[in-house]
């Protein structure tokens, strides 16, 4: 098995991660996976990421397991935060909106 691995760079210079991860996961990751992913590489406790995103520790607790949706525009404003591009965070919080109304849809958000 090779140990070399491609990367796919995204039009701004950075590495499109999330087809990787979903090949992994073998299906779509959601926006509570995202954040639980980010705040688990970064070893934070739920209750230091709730305070950085300005959340309480239990709607953290509530977007990791699914439990709550976040609005297209909170999702921009936890990747401002947390110093990632929006267009994944926004595209996910929509995908998770459509999945969860039952409409069988594949969101795409191209930045302006």
């Amino acid at each position: 098995m090779s140990t070399k691995r491609r990367r796919r760079v995204s039009r701004r210079g950075s590495v499109d991660a999330l087809p990787f991860v979903e090949r992994l996961l073998g299906g779509r990751i959601t926006f509570g996976a995202l954040i639980e992913a980010i705040r688990r590489g970064e070893e934070a406790t739920q209750a230091e990421f709730a305070s950085r995103l300005g959340v309480t520790k239990s709607h953290l607790c509530d977007i990791e397991k699914g439990r709550k949706v976040v609005s297209p525009e909170r999702a921009a404003q936890f990747a401002q935060l947390l110093g990632y591009s929006s267009d994944q965070f926004v595209r996910l919080a929509l995908q998770d909106a459509v999945d969860r109304a039952g409409l069988h849809y594949t969101v795409q958000v191209t930045g302006a």
